[in-house]
Formats: structure tokens, sequence, C-alpha cells
């Protein structure tokens, strides 16, 4: 299995002239587009549709009026004046998405950089949506499908590179890499920052950017230990050709 790690969103163009076909891309988006839909897949949600534009939520669910709406722009939720003229049903914090509101349910999602990640990964033999939260399941997943190539998809937040994103991915390259395992200087980087980190999890995704945002907005402010949680869900995310989230079976 050769491991290979994309750190900054910058990278993310480039995907749609690399040829996945062969490739399980695992898009980390810690803070919080990830987190949120393993989070919403574990308390019953029926399927996530990931979509780049609000404009594009918003066209789906005319077609569908059963579906919800969800997303967020610089952290917060989507509201009147950006969308058109209707709130959106749930903002992008983890703790919202409850078995009573999502059970049974499609949520069509929309992120600054999550939504986008994912679907810059269009054409890989699979996707996976990754965090913390799952990593355990999710790399158990990787290795019992015996993928030959595996590609860490850090989300990022605008055009930089989210520390966050990078630890989880380094915990990723940490359970999947054995002695013999090919992997790129990207993917040691963030196997060695995780390997700084790994003793007060909290404290370091905290400590980034995207932490110190969240820990200052009291309504978002447990959202990073929410998200710093590991292997609390036992299920795997996966992104099938039709571009919706669902849970492996």
């Amino acid at each position: 299995m050769h491991i290979d790690t994309i750190l900054s969103p910058l990278e993310l163009p480039a995907l749609a002239r690399r040829d996945l076909r062969g490739t399980a891309c695992v898009v980390f988006d810690i803070l919080r587009a990830t987190s949120t839909f393993v989070t919403a897949l574990h308390h019953g949600a029926a399927a996530i549709i990931p979509v780049n534009e609000i404009a594009k939520a918003l066209a789906l669910r005319k077609e569908k009026p059963e579906f919800l709406l969800a997303g967020e722009r610089d952290g917060l939720r989507i509201r009147t004046g950006q969308s058109g003229g209707a709130d959106f049903d749930f903002g992008n914090s983890p703790r919202e998405f409850t078995p009573e509101r999502v059970r049974g349910k499609t949520i069509v999602s929309t992120t600054t950089n999550g939504t986008r990640a994912l679907n810059s990964c269009a054409g890989a033999r699979q996707v996976l949506a990754a965090a913390f939260l799952n990593l355990a399941a999710s790399a158990e997943f990787i290795r019992r499908e015996n993928f030959t190539e595996v590609l860490l998809v850090c989300a990022g937040t605008g055009d930089s590179v989210a520390q966050e994103d990078v630890l989880a991915a380094g915990a990723m390259v940490d359970l999947l890499a054995a002695a013999r395992s090919p992997v790129s200087d990207s993917s040691k980087t963030a196997r060695q920052m995780y390997g700084q980190a790994r003793a007060n999890l909290t404290a370091a995704i905290g400590g980034s950017q995207n932490g110190r945002r969240l820990l200052g907005l009291p309504e978002l402010s447990d959202d990073v230990a929410f998200c710093a949680q590991v292997d609390v869900f036992n299920l795997v995310a996966v992104m099938p050709a039709d571009g919706t989230l669902r849970r492996a079976a």
C-alpha cells in the first residue's frame, strides 16, 4: 500500500488531472464537515449529498422538498441573506445532528472546504469521509479492501493548511503504514505532527486556527472537544460514483 497525502487545499484542482481510478481517497475536514457527516450517519441519516454551492443545495431542495439543508459560510449557518430567502435547517456543528432530527433523512450540505474536497475526489475508486470520530473503522475498511493506492486529503481552511486535518491524516498514516509501506514525504510530515500532538489531541486541535475561532464562539466552542474524540463511532462513510455519502454496509 502506497500512502500519499495532500496537505493544502491549493493542491485539490490538480486532482482533476490525476488518474484516481485505483485510488482510495480519504477526506478529512475535522473542524467540522467530515466530523459532522460521520455524526449524522451514525445517528441514522439516510444519506448526505455534498455540494459546492448554495444555489445547488437550494435547487435540490426545490426538487425534493423533504431534503434537509445544512451548511456554513465563514463557520456560521447559512442564513436568509446568503441562501436567497430561506435559512438552512442546520449549520455545520455535529452536535446539531441528533437522532431525532436526522434519522431517515437525506441532508444536502455545502461547506467552505469540506464538500469541495469530497467532490474534488470524483473519479476515485473509493472516496471516504473520515474524522477522528471514526478513524479506526475507516482504517480497517481500507486494509480490508486491500487498496494499493491511498490518498489522504486535508480539506484545509480557505486556501490554507488546517492543522487539525493534518493531524488526522497523520493518525491515519500511523494506523495504515506497515514497516515497509511506501509513504510520501507529505505523509511522513503529517505522521510526525500527529506523533507530537497525540498525547493531548484536544489541546492541539483547540490551538489550531479553526480551533481558536470556534472556542471564541460560545455556541460552537463545544465542537472542538467533540471533534477531538477518537473512535467513538464504528462506521465508515463512503461516497460512490453518484456523489452521495452513505454508511458503508
